[in-house]
């Protein structure tokens, strides 16, 4: 697939690497049935640019490229309280010199606090010019154009961004990642059995199902929930994936069985803490170095890690886990993950 014909700014001068997991990967193997488990390799999208790394990046590089083209001065967008797309939206705004706002869904009540550690504080310190919160189940869309019509009253050109930067241009950006991994693949000499990624506004999870079905990738990908169920999951991730390839021109239907999709990850709330949760992330910490966020990465890994103990995966397989970033929203539930998951949800 011919992505050039499309508009981009590239904000990461390397391929992330991928790299084996083999601390983390036996103490897994520990956990599961008869002590045998999958060998778990991770993809560290984390690394991308545009502070301070994350699947988003790879979104706006197309995204933002598109806002340019159209001679917009200001970037708007959606997302929660401690919203890494919001974060990384504004990061590529400062570094294109257009101004940022948000529109802020306060999806659990009482979590809006505009002088909150984490991702808050990044949205103070790199300068966003406006934040408007609403409650949750508002209708972004209207909202987002209330925005935008503001932006139009004072002669500014604003752009709209979905939140998680989810559409079809967005989902390019992993269309590029697929051909990314195609190609490290087979320079490595590395062959795996499943790419297990996050499924939430569904561009990272829907542009991966587009990109292997475009570039003949016969790896299946895999989704943990972080919002809804696969019942309510899927048929999001299946339109992402099939507005992708319509944009892409590619002449294809996508499968409803190309798209995996895996729930009981993310209960009670999306970004409510869970003690499954909080195993992964200190899991990884304490056998490979890595850090996860609570909100995705955590309850992503704590998906393949309940996969793994239920026998998904045999002795020797391989299994990629996209790593997507998220660190600074850690540090708003640092006394949660400091902690033994006692008195949460399991």
């Amino acid at each position: 697939m011919d992505l050039s014909r499309f508009p981009r700014r590239r904000y990461t001068p390397f391929v992330t690497p991928i790299e084996p997991m083999p601390r983390f990967s036996a103490a897994l193997a520990a956990s599961c049935p008869g002590g045998v488990g999958p060998e778990v390799w991770v993809k560290r999208d984390d690394q991308l640019g545009l502070f301070p790394g994350g699947n988003k990046t790879r979104k706006l590089e197309f995204l933002v490229a598109d806002a340019l083209a159209q001679g917009c001065d200001t970037l708007v967008t959606v997302g929660a309280p401690q919203s890494n797309h919001c974060r990384i939206t504004l990061s590529a705004a400062v570094k294109e010199g257009l101004q940022c706002r948000f529109v802020i869904e306060e999806r659990v009540p009482g979590t809006y606090d505009l002088n909150a550690s984490g991702n808050q504080f990044m949205f103070r310190l790199m300068g966003v010019e406006s934040q408007r919160a609403v409650p949750a189940g508002s209708d972004l869309k209207a909202a987002l154009q209330d925005e935008l019509d503001a932006l139009a009253a004072q002669g500014r050109k604003g752009y709209a961004i979905p939140t998680g930067g989810s559409n079809a241009i967005g989902g390019l950006g992993y269309v590029a990642c697929a051909q990314e991994l195609q190609q490290q693949w087979f320079d490595m000499g590395l062959r795996l059995d499943e790419v297990v990624v996050g499924s939430g506004s569904s561009g990272t999870h829907g542009g991966l199902v587009a990109g292997f079905l475009g570039n003949r990738i016969d790896v299946p990908v895999v989704g943990v929930g972080v919002s809804r169920d696969p019942a309510d999951q899927v048929p999001v991730v299946h339109r992402e994936a099939q507005a992708v390839c319509d944009l892409l021109g590619l002449n294809l239907q996508v499968p409803v069985e190309a798209v995996q999709c895996v729930g009981g990850y993310w209960q009670p709330k999306y970004s409510v803490p869970n003690a499954r949760m909080v195993e992964a992330v200190q899991m990884l910490a304490r056998t490979e170095g890595i850090l996860l966020d609570p909100v995705y990465t955590g309850k992503i890994m704590a998906g393949l890690i309940g996969l793994a103990r239920g026998g998904r995966w045999k002795a020797g397989q391989k299994v990629l886990f996209l790593h997507t970033g998220g660190l600074p929203s850690l540090h708003a539930y640092e006394s949660i993950v400091l902690g033994d998951g006692a008195g949460l949800a399991p």
